[in-house]
């Protein structure tokens, strides 16, 4: 295909993208069509996710294959993926970073989607790429070296950001929010991030992929903050600092197991909680039915 020709392709897909799950955002659909996805899908060949029969080679790396709602893989071992475009047109939706704002996008992969955020943000906007990954982290600050306000971190998310941001972006499925994910958002600040269940690994030593999940939705605002359900989800889990903890699992797993996180109304931080009026509660986060009182 022509450069002209790939565009209309790539035009296509965005509007579907955001189209097909009843959203009217012309900026979205304009911030996929901008960023070529087959930038972002490594050497040939390319490996599509097919559920449970686990990946399928491409017969060839035509970018016009990338311009579908699919999983790419990144790093088949890890379990790591270019993510479901769909679902993250939804995240993103959810998240609405303003132009001009700093965001930080944990759990980068190879820079696709941060790309996107920073179409979003524009020129005047900065977004932070922390990439767990050593090998990933180079390869994202490559493919995003066209965008001079994406700033490549290799690092543990869990660490991120270091200074106050207007918006954190998650990529990976936990059982609580990092520190900073909270600490170093401003008043009014945006999270979005995948909480869920870890099952067990697939092969020994494998990654950890969600049985039960959703992503979050979460507005700084003191200590209670406002929280909704953006879509359930399932993703790969966290590794480093923020990796599976065997209590925390049995405690929400026994939540989604009851069901009513639709509900969840406040993200409680680092305050007491009647645990009776949470869906999920621990030792210094929870979250709860009731509205915020601040």
């Amino acid at each position: 295909m022509s450069a002209s020709e790939l565009d209309i392709v790539r035009r296509a897909y965005a509007r579907q993208m955001v189209g097909l799950l009843g959203l009217a955002s012309k900026r979205l659909e304009d911030a996929f069509a901008a960023v070529p996805r087959e930038r972002f899908l490594g050497p040939e060949p390319w490996h599509v996710r097919h559920g449970p029969s686990g990946y399928v080679a491409l017969p060839s790396n035509d970018p016009v294959y990338a311009y579908q709602d699919v999983l790419f893989a990144l790093k088949q071992e890890r379990g790591v993926n270019n993510g479901s475009p769909s679902l993250h047109a939804r995240m993103m939706h959810a998240f609405d970073p303003s132009v001009g704002s700093s965001v930080a996008h944990i759990g980068a992969g190879t820079g696709y989607y941060s790309a996107i955020l920073a179409e979003l943000v524009g020129p005047t906007g900065r977004v932070i790429a922390v990439e767990y990954d050593p090998a990933l982290a180079e390869q994202a600050r490559a493919n995003l070296a066209p965008w001079p306000g994406i700033e490549v971190v290799w690092g543990d998310g869990a660490a991120w950001p270091q200074g106050e941001v207007d918006g954190v972006y998650v990529n990976f499925a936990v059982e609580r929010p990092a520190e900073p994910w909270i600490e170093h958002l401003r008043p009014k600040g945006r999270l979005v991030f995948p909480i869920g269940v870890a099952g067990r690994p697939r092969s020994p030593g494998g990654p950890r992929h969600t049985l039960r999940g959703g992503v979050l939705l979460v507005v700084k605002n003191g200590a209670e903050h406002p929280v909704r359900t953006v879509s359930p989800a399932s993703f790969v889990c966290a590794e480093g600092r923020l990796a599976v903890n065997e209590e925390e699992r049995e405690r929400l797993a026994a939540a989604f197991d009851g069901g009513g996180v639709e509900f969840v109304k406040t993200l409680v931080w680092k305050k007491p909680v009647d645990p009776s009026r949470c869906w999920y509660a621990t030792g210094d986060w929870a979250l709860s039915y009731d509205p915020p009182r601040e």
